[in-house]
């Protein structure tokens, strides 16, 4: 098994349960603004949210934008017009409040920290991370947390690692991995820049992406297996 020195996290759904925020943050900002959020409405905007960050992933379109027209675009379709960057300064503020932990996570975190530096690396608003990492108990744990708003780049891109890679004094790639959920993020990532890859695939998805990680496990507690041995 190789050794690792420095451990690489993100953050949504890989050590915060972020379907569990979103899900309490959007029933919060759709009942505030009187919008019945069926569960079909509900896909539809998943569907929209999830086609404008693969967007941002790509590098075609910004964060701002993202993060500003998700809302108006998708009320739109229902015959609304509404301010999408008022509407996300509201879905904001309840998402960090948000900080519920994958089960596990919390536990392996503090066992790691004794053995490995732990960074955190995420897409996402830079206020928003560090509220919720501070309140779940783990940010203590991490050496330093890189957000891509702080960056001025985004995963999977090489610019965001190379920057975090900067800033890790005598850091080599061949001493990281990366544990993360998504295979367009967090795996592609972590490949472009020459890192190990650890893909946390709680839903036992099936990869058609032909990004294949180091390994693969399904529960963040199976990361002992890995790197406690």
């Amino acid at each position: 098994m190789k050794s690792y020195k420095t451990l690489f996290f993100d953050v949504d759904d890989t050590l915060l349960d972020f379907g569990a925020t979103e899900r309490k943050a959007l029933r919060s900002l759709f009942n505030e603004i009187q919008f019945d959020l069926s569960p079909e409405a509900e896909d539809r905007y998943r569907t929209i949210n999830r086609a404008l960050w693969s967007s941002y992933e790509e590098g075609e379109i910004g964060r701002d934008e993202v993060l500003n027209t998700r809302f108006s675009l998708f009320l739109k379709e229902f015959g609304r017009e509404e301010n999408g960057a008022a509407l996300e300064t509201k879905y904001r503020a309840y998402i960090a409040n948000g900080h519920d932990l994958i089960p596990g996570a919390f536990e392996i975190i503090t066992e790691l920290y004794h053995h490995y530096d732990l960074y955190i690396v995420t897409n996402g608003v830079s206020d928003t991370q560090y509220k919720r990492l501070k309140d779940s108990n783990l940010l203590p744990f991490f050496k330093e947390v890189f957000v891509s708003e702080d960056t001025g780049y985004q995963k999977p891109m090489k610019e965001f690692f190379s920057y975090v890679f900067d800033r890790i004094p005598r850091f080599v790639p061949a001493d990281g991995l990366i544990i993360g959920d998504s295979l367009t993020a967090d795996i592609k990532g972590g490949y472009l820049s020459n890192l190990d890859t650890c893909w946390y695939n709680p839903r036992h998805i099936i990869n058609e992406l032909g990004i294949n990680p180091t390994y693969e496990i399904h529960s963040i507690s199976e990361l002992r297996g890995i790197l406690l041995r």
